[in-house]
């Protein structure tokens, strides 16, 4: 059934991912702004676009993807297990990434001795539950074999 905790978990996972690549993950503020984003485009004037890697822009999507897979593979509780774990996985590259493309953008201001600031953004918030809605997800998969075992012992 696709009517089970997890399938909302799960869901919540894949929306986080795909929302995170449609919001600044970090910004700068020199006498332009600078934001650390996947793909979005900022057409205001006077704003610069860094995307921050092409590895964000991978992982985010990858995610969501695997998140919406492992959905629809309950029936095959092992599978959905490693899925969830490579979900996880993958929110660790997508927020190491995006740390430090920020990182270095940080480096490199600080060698130009500019006075700047810097702050994240939405897209690094939105990134933030993925890993505990994978973690339930997954206590919720785990909860489903042990009641199958028990089915099986009867």
């Amino acid at each position: 059934m696709v009517a089970r905790i997890q399938t909302l978990y799960l869901f919540l996972v894949a929306l986080l991912a795909l929302g995170s690549m449609f919001f600044p993950f970090w910004s700068f503020s020199i006498p332009t702004l600078v934001f650390v984003t996947d793909f979005a485009q900022f057409p205001d004037a006077g704003i610069m676009q860094i995307t921050s890697s092409y590895a964000a822009g991978v992982f985010s999507p990858l995610t969501a993807l695997v998140a919406i897979a492992a959905i629809f593979l309950y029936k095959k509780r092992e599978l959905q297990k490693k899925l969830i774990l490579l979900g996880i996985l993958l929110f660790v590259g997508d927020l190491l990434s995006g740390l430090a493309s920020a990182h270095f953008l940080n480096q490199y201001f600080n060698c130009t001795c500019i006075a700047f600031s810097h702050k994240p953004e939405a897209g690094f918030f939105i990134l933030l539950p993925e890993p505990v809605f994978l973690w339930l997800a997954l206590k919720g998969v785990k909860m489903d074999d042990k009641i199958a075992n028990a089915y099986k012992r009867l």
